[in-house]
Protein backbone atom coordinates (compact mmCIF):
# COMPACT_ATOMS: atom_id res chain seq x y z
CA UNK A 1 0.00 0.00 0.00
CA UNK A 2 1.52 3.42 -0.88
CA UNK A 3 1.81 6.62 1.21
CA UNK A 4 -0.91 8.42 -0.45
CA UNK A 5 -3.55 5.14 0.04
CA UNK A 6 -2.53 4.48 3.73
CA UNK A 7 -3.07 8.41 4.37
CA UNK A 8 -6.22 7.96 2.45
CA UNK A 9 -7.55 5.02 4.88
CA UNK A 10 -6.50 7.06 8.05
CA UNK A 11 -8.31 10.56 7.05
CA UNK A 12 -11.33 7.95 6.20
CA UNK A 13 -11.15 6.50 9.27
CA UNK A 14 -11.05 9.76 11.30
CA UNK A 15 -14.03 11.15 9.15
CA UNK A 16 -16.11 7.81 9.74
CA UNK A 17 -15.18 8.75 13.63
CA UNK A 18 -15.73 12.39 12.95
CA UNK A 19 -18.96 11.41 11.33
CA UNK A 20 -20.14 8.72 14.22
CA UNK A 21 -19.52 11.24 16.97
CA UNK A 22 -21.03 13.98 15.55
CA UNK A 23 -24.57 12.15 15.02
CA UNK A 24 -24.21 10.71 18.70
CA UNK A 25 -23.42 13.94 20.12
CA UNK A 26 -26.04 15.27 17.87
CA UNK A 27 -28.63 12.63 19.51
CA UNK A 28 -27.91 13.71 22.56
CA UNK A 29 -28.62 16.98 22.36
CA UNK A 30 -31.26 16.55 20.83
CA UNK A 31 -32.51 14.25 23.49
CA UNK A 32 -31.62 16.75 26.11
CA UNK A 33 -33.03 19.70 24.02
CA UNK A 34 -36.13 18.07 23.69
CA UNK A 35 -36.44 16.64 27.78
CA UNK A 36 -35.91 20.26 28.42
CA UNK A 37 -38.28 21.91 26.20
CA UNK A 38 -40.84 19.60 27.47
CA UNK A 39 -40.22 20.72 30.82
CA UNK A 40 -39.77 24.33 30.11
CA UNK A 41 -42.09 24.91 27.83
CA UNK A 42 -44.93 22.55 28.94
CA UNK A 43 -45.12 20.73 31.97
CA UNK A 44 -43.68 24.31 34.08
CA UNK A 45 -46.46 26.67 32.14
CA UNK A 46 -49.05 23.80 32.80
CA UNK A 47 -48.55 23.85 36.17
CA UNK A 48 -48.58 27.52 36.25
CA UNK A 49 -51.48 27.75 34.91
CA UNK A 50 -52.87 25.37 36.46
CA UNK A 51 -52.23 27.19 39.63
CA UNK A 52 -53.65 30.11 37.91
CA UNK A 53 -57.18 28.08 38.07
CA UNK A 54 -57.41 27.05 41.28
CA UNK A 55 -56.46 30.88 42.69
CA UNK A 56 -59.08 32.09 39.86
CA UNK A 57 -61.57 30.12 41.12
CA UNK A 58 -61.00 31.43 45.26
CA UNK A 59 -61.06 34.96 43.53
CA UNK A 60 -64.85 33.84 42.22
CA UNK A 61 -65.99 32.68 45.48
CA UNK A 62 -65.28 35.59 47.59
CA UNK A 63 -66.78 38.01 44.66
CA UNK A 64 -70.21 35.74 44.87
CA UNK A 65 -69.74 36.02 48.36
CA UNK A 66 -69.68 39.60 48.65
CA UNK A 67 -71.94 40.39 46.31
CA UNK A 68 -74.46 37.92 48.44
CA UNK A 69 -74.30 39.53 51.59
CA UNK A 70 -73.99 43.30 50.32
CA UNK A 71 -76.07 42.90 47.12
CA UNK A 72 -73.02 45.37 44.87
CA UNK A 73 -73.22 44.32 41.23
CA UNK A 74 -69.92 46.15 41.20
CA UNK A 75 -68.58 43.15 43.00
CA UNK A 76 -70.21 40.69 40.36
CA UNK A 77 -67.48 42.15 37.94
CA UNK A 78 -64.35 40.48 39.39
CA UNK A 79 -66.75 37.42 39.07
CA UNK A 80 -67.15 38.05 35.65
CA UNK A 81 -63.64 38.65 34.61
CA UNK A 82 -62.56 35.15 36.51
CA UNK A 83 -64.70 33.29 34.57
CA UNK A 84 -63.30 34.43 31.41
CA UNK A 85 -59.91 34.57 32.41
CA UNK A 86 -60.56 30.86 33.60
CA UNK A 87 -61.49 29.55 30.51
CA UNK A 88 -58.53 30.74 28.71
CA UNK A 89 -56.40 29.40 31.22
CA UNK A 90 -58.00 26.01 30.45
CA UNK A 91 -57.86 26.51 26.65
CA UNK A 92 -54.19 26.84 27.53
CA UNK A 93 -53.40 24.31 29.79
CA UNK A 94 -55.18 22.07 27.93
CA UNK A 95 -52.98 22.83 25.05
CA UNK A 96 -49.82 22.48 27.15
CA UNK A 97 -51.21 19.08 27.75
CA UNK A 98 -51.75 17.29 25.27
CA UNK A 99 -48.37 15.02 25.05
CA UNK A 100 -50.13 14.21 28.94
CA UNK A 101 -52.88 12.52 28.66
CA UNK A 102 -53.35 11.48 32.39
CA UNK A 103 -53.03 15.15 33.74
CA UNK A 104 -54.86 16.45 30.99
CA UNK A 105 -57.95 13.81 32.23
CA UNK A 106 -57.67 15.13 35.58
CA UNK A 107 -57.87 18.71 34.03
CA UNK A 108 -61.01 18.43 32.41
CA UNK A 109 -62.45 16.56 35.50
CA UNK A 110 -61.75 19.50 37.49
CA UNK A 111 -62.88 22.17 34.95
CA UNK A 112 -66.02 19.70 34.66
CA UNK A 113 -66.57 20.26 38.48
CA UNK A 114 -65.68 23.92 38.07
CA UNK A 115 -68.32 23.82 36.18
CA UNK A 116 -70.81 22.51 37.82
CA UNK A 117 -70.33 24.41 40.55
CA UNK A 118 -70.83 27.53 38.63
CA UNK A 119 -74.30 26.42 36.90
CA UNK A 120 -75.42 25.08 40.30
CA UNK A 121 -74.42 27.42 43.03
CA UNK A 122 -73.00 30.99 42.11
CA UNK A 123 -75.63 31.65 39.62
CA UNK A 124 -78.63 30.14 41.85
CA UNK A 125 -76.94 32.92 44.42
CA UNK A 126 -76.78 35.57 41.84
CA UNK A 127 -80.17 35.36 40.56
CA UNK A 128 -81.99 34.70 44.17
CA UNK A 129 -79.70 37.89 45.60
CA UNK A 130 -81.18 40.14 42.50
CA UNK A 131 -84.85 38.97 43.42
CA UNK A 132 -84.17 40.41 46.99
CA UNK A 133 -83.54 37.04 48.88
CA UNK A 134 -81.96 37.62 51.81
CA UNK A 135 -78.15 36.23 53.10
CA UNK A 136 -79.83 34.46 55.72
CA UNK A 137 -82.15 32.62 53.58
CA UNK A 138 -79.17 31.68 50.99
CA UNK A 139 -77.20 30.05 53.67
CA UNK A 140 -78.16 26.70 53.02
CA UNK A 141 -77.69 27.19 49.36
CA UNK A 142 -73.95 28.45 49.99
CA UNK A 143 -73.04 25.75 52.35
CA UNK A 144 -74.14 23.19 49.38
CA UNK A 145 -71.97 25.20 47.07
CA UNK A 146 -69.03 25.19 49.17
CA UNK A 147 -68.93 21.70 48.93
CA UNK A 148 -69.09 21.83 45.42
CA UNK A 149 -66.35 24.05 45.26
CA UNK A 150 -64.09 22.01 47.73
CA UNK A 151 -64.37 19.06 45.44
CA UNK A 152 -63.48 20.93 42.53
CA UNK A 153 -60.15 22.57 44.29
CA UNK A 154 -59.52 19.40 45.66
CA UNK A 155 -59.74 18.10 41.50
CA UNK A 156 -57.10 20.86 41.00
CA UNK A 157 -55.05 20.48 44.13
CA UNK A 158 -54.96 16.64 42.68
CA UNK A 159 -53.60 17.73 39.42
CA UNK A 160 -50.88 20.48 40.66
CA UNK A 161 -49.66 17.52 42.88
CA UNK A 162 -49.08 14.94 39.20
CA UNK A 163 -47.72 17.69 37.70
CA UNK A 164 -45.13 18.42 40.79
CA UNK A 165 -44.50 14.99 39.76
CA UNK A 166 -44.10 15.08 36.18
CA UNK A 167 -41.98 18.10 36.60
CA UNK A 168 -39.42 16.37 38.93
CA UNK A 169 -39.03 13.46 36.73
CA UNK A 170 -39.08 15.92 33.80
CA UNK A 171 -36.29 17.40 35.73
CA UNK A 172 -34.83 14.02 36.46
CA UNK A 173 -34.76 13.28 32.98
CA UNK A 174 -33.25 16.15 32.13
CA UNK A 175 -30.25 15.66 34.62
CA UNK A 176 -29.99 12.18 33.13
CA UNK A 177 -29.85 13.46 29.71
CA UNK A 178 -27.63 16.13 30.01
CA UNK A 179 -25.02 13.59 32.25
CA UNK A 180 -25.28 10.91 29.54
CA UNK A 181 -24.68 14.19 26.82
CA UNK A 182 -21.45 15.09 28.76
CA UNK A 183 -20.40 10.99 28.78
CA UNK A 184 -21.19 11.21 25.44
CA UNK A 185 -18.49 13.99 24.69
CA UNK A 186 -16.05 13.31 26.80
CA UNK A 187 -16.13 9.81 25.09
CA UNK A 188 -16.36 11.39 21.97
CA UNK A 189 -13.34 13.68 22.69
CA UNK A 190 -10.81 10.32 23.96
CA UNK A 191 -12.00 8.51 20.71
CA UNK A 192 -10.91 11.39 18.54
CA UNK A 193 -7.44 11.81 20.80
CA UNK A 194 -6.64 8.31 21.07
CA UNK A 195 -7.45 8.08 17.11
CA UNK A 196 -4.91 11.33 16.83
CA UNK A 197 -2.59 9.77 18.78
CA UNK A 198 -3.08 6.02 16.54
CA UNK A 199 -2.40 8.02 13.43
CA UNK A 200 0.50 9.71 14.29
CA UNK A 201 2.24 6.74 15.53
CA UNK A 202 1.03 4.88 12.52
CA UNK A 203 2.29 8.13 10.01
CA UNK A 204 5.47 8.10 12.15
CA UNK A 205 6.47 4.26 11.98
CA UNK A 206 5.35 3.56 8.41
CA UNK A 207 5.89 6.45 7.12
CA UNK A 208 8.62 8.61 8.26
CA UNK A 209 10.41 6.41 9.81
CA UNK A 210 11.03 4.79 6.59
CA UNK A 211 12.02 8.20 5.11
CA UNK A 212 13.94 9.32 7.85
CA UNK A 213 16.15 5.97 7.21
CA UNK A 214 16.55 6.38 3.77
CA UNK A 215 17.30 9.99 4.40
CA UNK A 216 20.23 9.07 6.64
CA UNK A 217 21.16 6.21 3.90
CA UNK A 218 21.14 8.87 1.15
CA UNK A 219 23.90 11.17 3.51
CA UNK A 220 26.09 8.49 4.25
CA UNK A 221 26.64 7.44 0.36
CA UNK A 222 26.85 11.39 -0.04
CA UNK A 223 29.28 11.57 2.29
CA UNK A 224 31.43 8.92 0.66
CA UNK A 225 30.49 5.69 2.17
CA UNK A 226 29.52 4.33 -1.56
CA UNK A 227 29.42 1.00 -0.79
CA UNK A 228 26.47 1.19 1.51
CA UNK A 229 23.38 -0.37 0.64
CA UNK A 230 19.60 1.10 0.75
CA UNK A 231 17.41 -1.81 1.75
CA UNK A 232 13.53 -0.75 0.34
CA UNK A 233 11.10 -0.54 3.53
CA UNK A 234 7.82 1.29 4.37
CA UNK A 235 5.17 2.24 1.94
CA UNK A 236 5.21 0.90 -1.68
CA UNK A 237 6.34 4.55 -3.42
CA UNK A 238 9.04 4.82 -0.42
CA UNK A 239 10.19 1.73 -1.40
CA UNK A 240 10.13 1.95 -4.91
CA UNK A 241 11.87 5.27 -4.40
CA UNK A 242 14.60 3.52 -1.93
CA UNK A 243 15.10 1.09 -5.05
CA UNK A 244 15.23 3.91 -7.37
CA UNK A 245 18.31 5.70 -5.66
CA UNK A 246 19.72 2.13 -5.16
CA UNK A 247 19.72 1.85 -8.76
CA UNK A 248 21.57 5.24 -8.81
CA UNK A 249 23.67 4.67 -6.42
CA UNK A 250 24.95 1.10 -7.93
CA UNK A 251 24.97 3.20 -11.15
CA UNK A 252 27.46 6.40 -9.70
CA UNK A 253 29.58 3.09 -7.81
CA UNK A 254 29.69 1.56 -11.46
CA UNK A 255 30.82 4.99 -13.06
CA UNK A 256 33.04 5.87 -9.86
CA UNK A 257 34.49 2.61 -10.85
CA UNK A 258 35.06 3.34 -14.40
CA UNK A 259 36.55 6.72 -13.71
CA UNK A 260 38.79 5.24 -11.23
CA UNK A 261 40.32 3.18 -13.88
CA UNK A 262 40.11 5.29 -16.21
CA UNK A 263 42.35 7.49 -13.64
CA UNK A 264 45.07 4.97 -13.31
CA UNK A 265 45.12 4.33 -16.66
CA UNK A 266 45.61 8.32 -17.14
CA UNK A 267 48.05 8.01 -14.16
CA UNK A 268 49.82 5.71 -16.36
CA UNK A 269 50.02 7.35 -19.35
CA UNK A 270 51.17 10.83 -17.29
CA UNK A 271 53.79 8.83 -15.53
CA UNK A 272 54.66 7.45 -19.12
CA UNK A 273 54.33 11.26 -20.56
CA UNK A 274 56.88 11.97 -17.92
CA UNK A 275 59.25 9.31 -18.54
CA UNK A 276 59.23 10.40 -21.94
CA UNK A 277 59.48 14.69 -21.33
CA UNK A 278 62.42 13.17 -19.17
CA UNK A 279 63.86 11.40 -22.33
CA UNK A 280 63.13 14.57 -24.14
CA UNK A 281 65.27 16.62 -22.12
CA UNK A 282 67.55 14.20 -21.51
CA UNK A 283 68.03 14.23 -25.85
CA UNK A 284 68.05 18.10 -25.72
CA UNK A 285 70.83 18.34 -23.27
CA UNK A 286 72.65 15.88 -25.34
CA UNK A 287 71.35 17.52 -28.74
CA UNK A 288 72.80 20.71 -26.95
CA UNK A 289 75.82 19.58 -25.43
CA UNK A 290 77.06 16.46 -26.92
CA UNK A 291 75.65 15.89 -30.55
CA UNK A 292 77.31 19.24 -31.18
CA UNK A 293 80.83 19.43 -29.86
CA UNK A 294 81.33 16.56 -32.78
CA UNK A 295 80.08 18.68 -35.13
CA UNK A 296 81.90 21.21 -33.90
CA UNK A 297 84.86 19.12 -34.58
CA UNK A 298 84.50 17.73 -37.51
CA UNK A 299 84.19 21.08 -39.26
CA UNK A 300 86.72 22.53 -37.30
CA UNK A 301 89.49 20.19 -38.80
CA UNK A 302 88.05 20.40 -42.10
CA UNK A 303 88.57 23.85 -42.20
CA UNK A 304 92.17 23.34 -40.60
CA UNK A 305 92.62 20.63 -42.64
CA UNK A 306 91.41 22.81 -46.30
CA UNK A 307 93.36 26.13 -44.56
CA UNK A 308 97.04 23.91 -44.23
CA UNK A 309 96.49 21.44 -46.74
CA UNK A 310 94.27 23.45 -49.26
CA UNK A 311 97.65 24.45 -52.25
CA UNK A 312 98.03 20.01 -52.32
CA UNK A 313 94.35 19.48 -52.85
CA UNK A 314 92.64 19.05 -56.19
CA UNK A 315 89.34 20.96 -57.25
CA UNK A 316 87.43 17.58 -55.90
CA UNK A 317 88.92 17.03 -52.44
CA UNK A 318 88.24 20.79 -51.64
CA UNK A 319 84.47 20.33 -52.69
CA UNK A 320 84.15 17.15 -50.63
CA UNK A 321 85.59 19.35 -47.81
CA UNK A 322 82.99 21.85 -48.04
CA UNK A 323 80.57 19.43 -48.51
CA UNK A 324 81.11 18.14 -44.94
CA UNK A 325 81.80 21.89 -43.54
CA UNK A 326 77.89 22.83 -44.95
CA UNK A 327 76.47 19.56 -43.73
CA UNK A 328 78.34 20.42 -40.22
CA UNK A 329 76.44 23.45 -40.13
CA UNK A 330 73.60 22.33 -41.23
CA UNK A 331 73.08 19.72 -38.91
CA UNK A 332 74.21 22.69 -35.85
CA UNK A 333 71.44 24.53 -37.23
CA UNK A 334 69.12 21.61 -37.36
CA UNK A 335 69.64 20.77 -33.50
CA UNK A 336 69.51 24.42 -32.63
CA UNK A 337 66.27 24.67 -34.25
CA UNK A 338 65.03 21.17 -32.32
CA UNK A 339 65.98 22.84 -29.59
CA UNK A 340 64.26 26.06 -29.68
CA UNK A 341 60.90 23.93 -31.06
CA UNK A 342 60.98 21.87 -28.01
CA UNK A 343 61.51 24.37 -25.22
CA UNK A 344 58.36 26.06 -26.17
CA UNK A 345 56.05 25.45 -23.31
CA UNK A 346 58.48 23.49 -21.38
CA UNK A 347 61.20 26.65 -20.95
CA UNK A 348 59.52 29.29 -22.32
CA UNK A 349 56.28 29.37 -20.37
CA UNK A 350 56.17 32.48 -18.64
CA UNK A 351 52.66 34.57 -18.02
CA UNK A 352 52.94 38.33 -17.13
CA UNK A 353 51.60 41.40 -19.54
CA UNK A 354 53.28 41.72 -22.44
CA UNK A 355 53.16 44.66 -24.39
CA UNK A 356 53.69 43.54 -28.08
CA UNK A 357 54.78 47.00 -29.04
CA UNK A 358 58.01 45.97 -27.29
CA UNK A 359 57.92 42.60 -28.74
CA UNK A 360 57.38 43.71 -31.98
CA UNK A 361 60.26 46.39 -32.30
CA UNK A 362 62.28 43.88 -30.14
CA UNK A 363 61.70 41.55 -33.40
CA UNK A 364 62.71 44.42 -35.97
CA UNK A 365 65.65 45.45 -34.65
CA UNK A 366 66.93 42.13 -34.63
CA UNK A 367 65.90 41.82 -37.84
CA UNK A 368 66.88 45.37 -38.99
CA UNK A 369 70.28 44.54 -41.06
CA UNK A 370 67.88 42.07 -43.30
CA UNK A 371 65.33 44.90 -43.47
CA UNK A 372 68.16 47.52 -44.59
CA UNK A 373 69.50 45.20 -46.83
CA UNK A 374 66.26 44.29 -48.33
CA UNK A 375 64.66 47.96 -48.10
CA UNK A 376 61.64 46.84 -46.53
CA UNK A 377 59.00 48.89 -45.16
CA UNK A 378 56.83 47.51 -42.39
CA UNK A 379 53.71 49.38 -41.38
CA UNK A 380 51.25 47.82 -38.01
CA UNK A 381 48.15 49.19 -36.28
CA UNK A 382 48.39 50.02 -32.42
CA UNK A 383 49.56 46.83 -30.55
CA UNK A 384 47.56 45.83 -27.34
CA UNK A 385 49.09 44.29 -23.93
CA UNK A 386 48.31 40.82 -23.63
CA UNK A 387 49.10 37.61 -21.46
CA UNK A 388 52.09 35.93 -22.19
CA UNK A 389 56.11 35.05 -22.71
CA UNK A 390 58.01 38.05 -23.99
CA UNK A 391 60.30 35.50 -25.31
CA UNK A 392 58.05 33.98 -27.48
CA UNK A 393 56.16 36.68 -28.44
CA UNK A 394 59.31 38.08 -29.98
CA UNK A 395 60.43 34.93 -31.72
CA UNK A 396 56.66 35.15 -33.39
CA UNK A 397 57.46 38.33 -34.35
CA UNK A 398 60.99 37.88 -35.99
CA UNK A 399 59.43 34.55 -37.87
CA UNK A 400 57.02 36.23 -39.70
CA UNK A 401 58.66 39.44 -40.11
CA UNK A 402 61.99 37.74 -40.84
CA UNK A 403 59.94 35.21 -43.61
CA UNK A 404 58.37 38.06 -45.05
CA UNK A 405 61.52 39.78 -45.84
CA UNK A 406 63.41 36.37 -47.05
CA UNK A 407 60.48 35.30 -49.44
CA UNK A 408 59.80 38.79 -51.53
CA UNK A 409 59.44 38.83 -54.55
CA UNK A 410 62.27 40.04 -56.67
CA UNK A 411 60.33 42.79 -58.80
CA UNK A 412 59.48 45.14 -55.85
CA UNK A 413 61.03 46.09 -52.29
CA UNK A 414 58.99 44.21 -49.51
CA UNK A 415 55.94 45.75 -47.93
CA UNK A 416 54.47 44.42 -44.76
CA UNK A 417 51.68 45.35 -42.95
CA UNK A 418 50.40 44.36 -39.60
CA UNK A 419 46.77 44.69 -38.44
CA UNK A 420 45.04 44.62 -35.35
CA UNK A 421 41.06 43.54 -34.86
CA UNK A 422 39.64 43.26 -31.38
CA UNK A 423 36.58 41.22 -30.24
CA UNK A 424 34.97 40.25 -27.23
CA UNK A 425 37.24 37.03 -26.92
CA UNK A 426 40.84 38.79 -27.78
CA UNK A 427 42.74 40.01 -31.12
CA UNK A 428 43.08 38.57 -34.43
CA UNK A 429 46.79 39.52 -35.91
CA UNK A 430 47.22 39.80 -39.72
CA UNK A 431 50.51 39.79 -41.09
CA UNK A 432 50.52 40.28 -44.78
CA UNK A 433 53.22 41.11 -47.52
CA UNK A 434 53.57 41.38 -50.86
CA UNK A 435 56.19 38.83 -51.99
CA UNK A 436 55.91 35.88 -53.84
CA UNK A 437 52.79 34.14 -52.05
CA UNK A 438 52.35 30.62 -50.73
CA UNK A 439 50.10 28.15 -52.77
CA UNK A 440 47.39 27.28 -51.12
CA UNK A 441 47.33 23.77 -51.98
CA UNK A 442 50.17 23.78 -48.94
CA UNK A 443 48.46 25.88 -46.66
CA UNK A 444 48.88 23.08 -44.00
CA UNK A 445 52.17 21.60 -45.23
CA UNK A 446 54.16 25.24 -44.28
CA UNK A 447 53.63 24.34 -40.98
CA UNK A 448 55.47 21.19 -40.11
CA UNK A 449 58.82 20.73 -39.04
CA UNK A 450 61.84 21.01 -41.95
CA UNK A 451 58.73 21.24 -44.39
CA UNK A 452 60.30 23.60 -47.72
CA UNK A 453 58.70 24.36 -50.71
CA UNK A 454 61.82 25.49 -51.76
CA UNK A 455 65.36 23.53 -53.00
CA UNK A 456 67.69 24.22 -50.14
CA UNK A 457 70.12 26.31 -52.19
CA UNK A 458 67.39 28.84 -53.01
CA UNK A 459 66.78 30.31 -49.34
CA UNK A 460 68.26 29.48 -46.30
CA UNK A 461 66.83 28.03 -43.28
CA UNK A 462 65.91 24.56 -42.03
CA UNK A 463 61.79 25.14 -42.83
CA UNK A 464 60.63 24.78 -39.34
CA UNK A 465 60.49 28.79 -38.35
CA UNK A 466 56.43 28.30 -39.16
CA UNK A 467 56.10 25.47 -36.69
CA UNK A 468 57.55 27.21 -34.12
CA UNK A 469 55.30 30.29 -34.74
CA UNK A 470 52.13 27.69 -34.86
CA UNK A 471 53.22 26.42 -31.31
CA UNK A 472 53.61 29.57 -30.02
CA UNK A 473 49.90 30.99 -30.91
CA UNK A 474 48.66 27.35 -29.54
CA UNK A 475 50.56 27.58 -26.51
CA UNK A 476 49.13 31.34 -25.72
CA UNK A 477 45.42 29.68 -26.48
CA UNK A 478 44.99 31.14 -29.82
CA UNK A 479 45.25 29.35 -33.61
CA UNK A 480 47.57 30.54 -36.79
CA UNK A 481 46.60 29.66 -40.11
CA UNK A 482 47.06 31.45 -43.61
CA UNK A 483 45.11 32.86 -45.61
CA UNK A 484 44.38 31.24 -48.75
CA UNK A 485 42.17 34.10 -50.47
CA UNK A 486 44.88 36.32 -50.16
CA UNK A 487 46.75 37.19 -53.53
CA UNK A 488 49.04 39.91 -53.54
CA UNK A 489 51.69 38.08 -51.46
CA UNK A 490 51.40 35.85 -48.14
CA UNK A 491 49.00 36.87 -45.27
CA UNK A 492 49.21 34.87 -42.03
CA UNK A 493 46.22 35.37 -39.12
CA UNK A 494 46.62 34.48 -35.90
CA UNK A 495 44.62 35.08 -32.45
CA UNK A 496 45.36 35.94 -29.13
CA UNK A 497 42.45 35.32 -26.06
CA UNK A 498 42.58 37.58 -23.05
CA UNK A 499 43.76 35.94 -20.99
CA UNK A 500 45.74 33.42 -21.83
CA UNK A 501 45.43 30.37 -19.13
CA UNK A 502 49.30 29.90 -18.63
CA UNK A 503 51.11 30.21 -15.58
CA UNK A 504 54.26 32.17 -14.57
CA UNK A 505 57.37 29.80 -14.62
CA UNK A 506 60.84 31.36 -13.61
CA UNK A 507 63.36 31.08 -16.68
CA UNK A 508 65.88 27.57 -16.25
CA UNK A 509 69.11 29.80 -16.22
CA UNK A 510 71.68 28.59 -18.53
CA UNK A 511 68.95 28.34 -21.81
CA UNK A 512 69.12 30.76 -23.98
CA UNK A 513 66.59 31.88 -25.94
CA UNK A 514 67.24 31.03 -30.13
CA UNK A 515 65.36 32.44 -32.44
CA UNK A 516 64.94 29.91 -35.71
CA UNK A 517 64.03 31.12 -39.08
CA UNK A 518 61.78 29.38 -41.79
Amino acid sequence: MTTSRRLSVMMLGMTVLVLVGGGVGAAALSHTAAVSNRLADRISPARTAVSRLESGLLEQVAAVRGYVITGDPELLRPYEEGVAAERATARRARDLLADEPAARRELDAALTLAERWRAEYPTRLIAARRTGTSAAELAPVVRQGRLAFDAAQAALTSLEARLDRVQAAGRADLDRARALRDLLFVAILATLLLSSIVISVLVRTTVLRPLDRLGASVRRVAGGDFEHRLAPEGPADIARLTVDVETMRQRVVDALNTSRRHRDALEQQAAELRRSNEDLEQFAYVASHDLQEPLRKVASFCQMLQRRYGDQLDDRARQYIDYAVDGATRMQNLINDLLAFSRIGRIYRDDREVDLAATFAQAESNLSEAIAEAGAEIEADPLPVVHGDPTLLTMLWQNLLGNAVKFRSPDRPPRIRVAVTEDTDGWEFAVADNGIGIDPRYADKIFLIFQRLHPRGAYDGTGIGLAICKKIVEFHGGALRLDDGYADGARFVFTLPRPAPTVSVPEQAGEPAPVAAG
